[in-house]
């Protein structure tokens, strides 16, 4: 007898019938799945930690490892959400970026890029570092090594550490350390040496503020013995010289090199 020609009720138990088979084989499918991927042979045990590791040890990061991560791993090798991981990984002090990777059977695999720190951000021991790509983190070195400052609004750290570089190396042909650069909410730069002269640099681009530092250094020599390790502020705002002041003496008017200056 063909299928059409069954009695409707027939029809109706026998496709319920089929469907509730369905539905049972889905579920026994789901559970044995649940089972496979939970099962012990994939119960995470250990987390292999490699690449920038100067900042971070295998105790410290136990140490630091919480309650709350630690039920994430215990879920096995198969549902462990490797984008938790990561994250929490980079929220510890010090690290950059990090790599998360199953290795089957039961472990993970992470590769860490710690920041290099090059300066304070705000002043020294402000807990604030930036590093080699110009970005703040929140850390505490051991040896801060006579790390220079930068401050200024956050979303221009990286533009300070690129003008840093470019200033403090044209300082440094002269003798001079450039400790602290500056770049006030109104855009005003300023920086400090390490003699504790203070340079008043003005507003402008990376290009002017550096054409400025050159006409200074570039006249250096022509200041009196004994001017420089004086030197109280040098003022480069001004279009066609600058301005001194040294203990109890100072330039009258902006001068390119020094020799207007006069006693007071």
């Amino acid at each position: 007898m063909a299928q059409n020609d069954l009695p409707l009720d027939v029809r109706l138990m026998t496709g319920t019938t089929h469907a509730l088979l369905g539905l049972l084989v889905f579920m026994l499918a789901l559970a044995l799945a649940a089972w496979a991927v939970r099962h012990p042979v994939w119960a995470i045990e250990s987390i292999t930690v490699q690449g920038d590791v100067t900042q971070q040890s295998e105790v410290g990061l136990r140490a630091q490892l919480t309650q709350p991560m630690r039920t994430h791993l215990s879920g096995g090798l198969l549902v462990v959400d490797l984008q938790q991981v990561r994250q929490w990984f980079e929220s510890l002090p010090w690290v950059r970026q990090a790599q998360v990777q199953r290795e089957f059977p039961n472990r993970l695999l992470v590769t860490l890029q710690e920041h290099q720190a090059v300066a304070w951000w705000g002043q020294a021991g402000s807990g604030q570092l930036v590093d080699r790509y110009g970005e703040v983190f929140q850390a505490s070195p051991d040896d801060d090594a006579g790390l220079p400052e930068l401050a200024g609004p956050l979303a221009q750290s990286a533009a300070l550490w690129v003008l840093y570089q470019a200033l403090s190396a044209e300082l440094e042909r002269v003798g001079l350390g450039l400790v602290r650069l500056e770049l006030s909410e109104r855009g005003n730069w300023s920086a400090a040496l390490h003699t504790g002269t203070r340079v008043e640099l003005g507003r402008g681009n990376a290009q002017q503020l550096q054409e400025r530092t050159r006409r200074f250094t570039a006249t250096l020599a022509q200041l009196p013995a004994g001017f420089v390790p004086a030197l109280q502020t040098v003022d480069l705002r001004y279009p066609n010289g600058y301005a001194l002041r040294v203990r109890g003496v100072t330039t009258v008017q902006p001068v390119a090199g020094a020799d207007a200056a006069r006693t007071r």
